[in-house]
This record gives C-alpha cells, structure tokens and sequence, in this order.
C-alpha cells in the first residue's frame, strides 16, 4: 500500500496519522444510515416470498433458491410486510393497477428513513442543523410534489431558505451522483454545508413472479431498502468537525447505445426491470479506461495502491471488475460486506461501502491515502469520485 505526495510520487508509512484536507476541496465530515424494521435473513426469504405472493410454481422457487444462494446476501431489510400486505392484498396480485397504493407506502416511508438517517449523520457532525445550507435529496422511490427533500427540510427544523435539490430516478448510482453535486455545492458557495440523503424502497417493484418478467426474480434475491446521509462542506472547521474523506475529483460517463441495457418502465402496477444479461460484461469492458482518467488527476498508476469503495450492484460486477483490474483479494471487502449485510439498496449503497471503509482504514497501518467510490447504473452510466483519506 502507498501514499502519494503532492508531486505525484509514491512512498510508504510505517503508521497512520491525520492528513490535513486540501484548501476548497469537499470533505465528507459525517455518515448516518437508517433502515425499517424488518429484517429479513435470506434464508427465510424464499419461502416468504412464495407464501406472501400466493405462488405454486415449483420451477420458479426452485430458481429463486438457486439465485438467492449466488447473490451472496446473507440479511436485508424491507419496508413490505405482513401488515402491509394484509391491508393491500392487491399487491401481490397479477395486472391489478396498485401505483396509488404503492405510493401511499412508499412516500412516506422514504422520508421516514431518510430522516433517521440524517438525524444520525447530523449528531455525529456535530453542529446545530441551522448551520445546514443545502440538501440533496436521491431516491428511486417516490412520486409527489413537493417532493421529499421539502418534507424532510420541514421535520429536520432546517431554516426556510435552505437551497434543495432533487434527484429521482437515477438507480444505483443515485449517491455517487449526490457525492458530485454536494461536491460542487460545496466547493462553490464558501462556508456552506450540504446534507445528502438517500433513501429507497423496494415497494414500488414488489409484484408475484412471472416467468415472462425474470427479472422480478433478481430483484427479490438481491435488493433490499434503507437510508444514508453524509454531510459535505469545504475547509472544515478542525476545532468542531472531522472531516475523514476528501471528494478530490468527480467523473460522470455514458456508454454510448446502452440506454436499453437497464431498462425501468413506471406503470399502474408500479415499477417494471430489465436487466440486460450483458451489464456486467459491458462495465468490465471499459472501466480500465475510466478509472485511469479519475487516477491521473493524482498521478496514480497502481490500481492496488488506492482504497476501493464500489457499488455491489452484484457479485458478477464485484468480480469482473476484480478480475479485470488485477485487484487483491481484500481490496473489494467493503463492498462484498455491505452486500452480504444490506443487499443491494440502490442509491444507499456506496455510503454502506464508505462506512465500513472509514473503519477499515482507521485499523490498518499502512493506511492508503487515496481511493475511488465508483457506481453503475440506467445508461449504462458509470459515476466516479477520486476519494482522499484523511
């Protein structure tokens, strides 16, 4: 493991020590999760799923066990539940139009989380929430207006002319996107600080199984529900706050012609996936290339030199991009933890990774300084952020 100094060049450390953050650049300087009350093992999945969804196809249990052993999550968590289902037993019903339902569930229940989540990340930063200048706001499940970055401004007691942004419908690079714009924020307007929330629900895609949607049946195996917030600012305060991840430089690319590759489509039943067998093949195929231009700005060549904080989207992704790029066994532990802890909780995940990463790297010795959060999603859009330990 190696450090860079500023001229670009590589030494080693015998010991951890505090960097100091660059002059203007964000700074992460808290995280907050938060998730429902139900926990599912994914032991227990299978059979519920099955019972709650009214299924007798013995074929498509059987490829749920098989894709439930292979997505490597051992617990997740979910807003659906039997409550829910006894209410609105029109959910697990074929072609019945539910979006008003599901909506009635979902709203709610994502600003909910999201303001636990940013209670927790606003009491370990640390600071009176009128210091708060901006929110962003990321979620894939909900519909209204306002919108939920409006009621959650309201029950937090932000001031009311805290400047809001939205971002729907972005998927499971929603929080590499909100890192950006906060970054931006941040870095533009001296002296603010940004709280970025997400916050998704499987609620919206909950449906019985169809052998004509395979999908459906990924999706059950493999995602699961929750909340994040980071707090972001620029020269933070030494004596009040404790910046522990520099936002150094952020890269957002398209894949020309895969628009079709992760497909969702809204309808009276709620939210329908594709999932093109060929995603993971067309991430491996050109992310050499894009985490390359995020090193340059540092004048890294090693790609075992840098922390990996990386979406699992999936096991197939995790090792494709493990095995493209020449990684070491351990460098992907974050992300195969969160996946095994959370599953795939969209938008939330990569702040999943970054917490169990900022404890990572407080234990080892030899303490990498610099680091890339990456996550992939409907475009096929790949969102980088070349990250700093501090």
């Amino acid at each position: 493991m190696s450090k860079i100094n500023t001229n670009g060049s590589s030494r080693r450390s015998s010991a951890p020590f505090k960097r100091l953050p660059t002059p203007g650049k964000a700074t992460v300087l808290a995280i907050g999760k938060a998730f429902p009350r139900q926990l599912i093992p994914q032991e227990c999945l299978v059979e519920g799923y099955i019972r709650d969804t009214k299924c007798e196809d013995v074929s498509i249990k059987e490829k749920l066990e098989r894709l439930c052993k292979t997505t490597t999550v051992k617990t997740r968590y979910t807003v659906m539940s039997k409550e829910i289902l006894d209410k609105y037993p029109e959910l697990a019903t074929e072609g019945t139009p539910t979006i008003k339902q599901r909506l009635d569930i979902a709203n709610p229940a994502v600003v909910e989380m999201a303001m636990e989540a940013s209670l927790a990340c606003i009491k370990e930063w640390g600071r009176p929430v009128e210091d708060i200048t901006h929110i962003v706001y990321v979620s894939s499940s909900e519909i209204r207006l306002p919108g939920g970055d409006l009621y959650l401004a309201s029950q937090l007691g932000l001031r009311n002319d805290v400047s809001r942004v939205m971002l729907y419908f972005l998927g499971c690079y929603g929080g590499v996107t909100g890192l950006r714009v906060a970054k931006d924020i941040a870095e533009n307007n001296p002296g603010s600080r940004v709280l970025l929330t997400t916050s998704e629900t499987t609620i919206l895609g909950f449906r019985p199984p169809n052998k004509a949607r395979p999908y459906d049946l990924v999706g059950a195996a493999l995602f699961g529900d929750g909340a994040a917030a980071v707090m972001v600012g620029a020269n933070p305060l030494m004596d009040r706050e404790s910046p522990f991840m520099e936002l150094n430089y952020a890269v957002q690319q398209f894949l020309p012609g895969t628009q079709n590759v992760i497909d969702g489509c809204l309808s009276e039943e709620g939210i329908n996936f594709k999932l093109g067998r060929d995603l993971p093949q067309k991430i491996e195929d050109n992310i050499e290339v894009f985490c390359k231009k995020l090193m340059a700005k540092a004048g890294l060549k090693e790609f075992n030199d840098l922390f990996w904080a990386v979406h699992p989207g999936g096991p197939a992704i995790l090792n494709r991009l493990e095995s493209n790029l020449k990684l070491e066994n351990n460098k992907l532990e974050c992300s195969r933890r969160a996946l095994m802890d959370f599953g795939n909780v969209s938008s939330n995940t990569i702040f999943y990774v970054m917490d169990y990463m900022r404890e990572e790297l407080k234990k080892t010795k030899e303490m990498e300084e610099w680091g890339l959060a990456l996550a992939f999603g409907p475009g096929i859009t790949f969102e980088g952020i070349l990250l700093r330990s501090l």
